[in-house]
């Protein structure tokens, strides 16, 4: 978990980003309700509070540090959604999650049958054999 401090430059980045959004929503709004020189002088104004509010933000950048798996990156790159991309890992990790709690019931059988093998071929070590199953978490079978 991050420290606070090292959380305050991301959050001055997301400002810096909330601020450039905005004047990009300011611009659209201004050229759609054109109105001549007033809008040219409004809209010459919001395009310099852009360039300052860019300068701010490449400044603020480099000391912010966020951890992007690289494959999220590449998938951006290739222009597509992160979104998916965390729903096929989620989804991936489901199935493999899966097929291990598979694994993991066929042994514990594959355990039950040994011992329970073991035990009545031969009975005099059913006691040593008990302890085995216990110490390794298993169960013996009736």
């Amino acid at each position: 978990m991050n420290a606070p401090d090292s959380d305050a430059p991301a959050l001055t980045a997301e400002a810096q980003l909330k601020d450039i959004v905005q004047n990009l929503y300011n611009l659209i709004v201004q050229s759609y309700d054109h109105h001549g020189s007033k809008t040219q002088e409004a809209m010459k104004r919001e395009v310099q509070s852009l360039i300052q509010n860019l300068v701010k933000l490449s400044r603020t950048a480099p000391s912010v540090y966020i951890d992007i798996p690289p494959e999220v990156t590449n998938y951006v790159e290739n222009s597509r959604n992160p979104d998916i991309f965390t729903r096929e890992f989620v989804e991936t990790v489901q199935r493999m999650n899966q097929m291990l709690k598979g694994r993991t019931d066929a042994l514990q059988t594959l355990q039950e049958q040994i011992a329970w093998q073991l035990s009545n071929v031969i009975p005099e070590m059913k006691d040593d054999i008990e302890k085995a199953i216990q110490s390794t978490g298993g169960k013996m079978p009736a």
